[in-house]
């Protein structure tokens, strides 16, 4: 059993010196590694372990042709300002080749979970002769995957898998006793410029978990524009989390007075605090409408754009 500590009760500057001490034992005089996303979770593992470590954490951002527009340029030049050199692993075929043919959640979560952990950084732990990996799994992650509801690529001990055993490798897992709004106060605390620690989550799976049905670069792509547009179009709601969800069925519609099947994206913008619960935000019909027509005019293919208006539970924030 996980002992949470809430954002309320969190004394953001011992929970930093706790864990920059608990990183040190645990390392040694070793190496550690850690991926980071850009994310808030894997943005704080970051800082923590540098702080801890410093040039002994190696920081890589593994490309897997599932992020959003830019991610990978945008993450490395915000960390070459708070000085941490991080290195760019192009695995997008890797990733693609392990996703071809996969349609149901859960074994797409598997696909990614085996060729991130075991494939791309098994070789990347191998070469760098680090034992130990740093990463950023929150209390929620825990909390999904051994409920059920779906499985998070992070979360491992709690479903009776050694890392060790598994892929060669002990994890660290400083932030797991944390929801989100715990980790913004850890992240601020470690000096994250605010675009980091109150950017919206984005979920492990990247894009391909806002592709119901088979991830290919195709549909990656066309996802990957409607996010463009609704991260743009949202930004200042003031809301948790928003997305594009990319559907499977082709739809009917009409372009130029005739028939024309085409592709449908579903908009999700969400209130909430730790993701545990959340409501649709109440969005105007005035942003729906420019959201549609945006979609429409910039995503090729697409006919159709709804808006999902059930709360969490029984929906949840991310689709796949």
């Amino acid at each position: 059993m996980i002992q949470e500590i809430t954002a309320k009760s969190l004394n953001p500057d011992r929970f930093i010196e706790e864990r920059v001490k608990e990183i040190k034992n645990a390392v040694g005089d070793g190496i550690a590694i850690n991926a980071l996303s850009g994310g808030v979770d894997s943005s704080t593992v970051t800082m923590l372990g540098h702080r801890a470590l410093g040039s002994r954490l190696k920081t890589v951002f593994i490309e897997n042709g599932l992020m959003r527009e830019g991610e990978p340029e945008q993450v490395v030049a915000l960390f070459k300002k708070l000085g941490v050199t991080v290195e760019v692993v192009d695995a997008k075929k890797a990733f693609f080749a392990a996703l071809k043919g996969i349609h149901d959640p859960e074994e797409k979560r598997e696909a990614i979970t085996q060729t991130f952990y075991k494939n791309v950084f098994g070789r990347i732990v191998k070469e760098s002769k680090s034992k130990v990996l740093l990463q950023g799994t929150i209390l929620t992650d825990v909390d999904e995957t051994v409920a059920g509801i779906k499985r998070q690529h992070n979360v491992f001990e709690q479903l009776g898998i050694d890392p060790q055993e598994a892929f060669g490798y002990k994890i660290l897992e400083p932030l797991i006793q944390l929801r989100k709004d715990g980790v913004r106060k850890v992240g601020k605390a470690l000096g994250l410029p605010t675009e980091v620690f109150e950017r919206i989550p984005f979920p492990g799976p990247a894009l391909a978990a806002r592709v119901i049905g088979e991830v290919t670069p195709e549909r990656i792509e066309t996802v990957r524009r409607a996010t463009e547009v609704v991260e743009r179009l949202l930004k200042h709601t003031g809301a948790f989390q928003y997305m594009a969800i990319l559907h499977e069925d082709r739809v009917t519609g009409m372009r130029e007075g005739k028939r024309d099947f085409g592709q449908q994206i579903e908009v999700r913008c969400w209130d909430s605090v730790d993701a545990r619960t959340a409501t649709p935000t109440e969005l105007s019909f005035d942003i729906l409408g420019k959201l549609a027509r945006e979609i429409i005019a910039k995503v090729p293919g697409i006919v159709s754009v709804t808006y999902n208006i059930a709360p969490k539970p029984p929906s949840t924030i991310e689709a796949v």
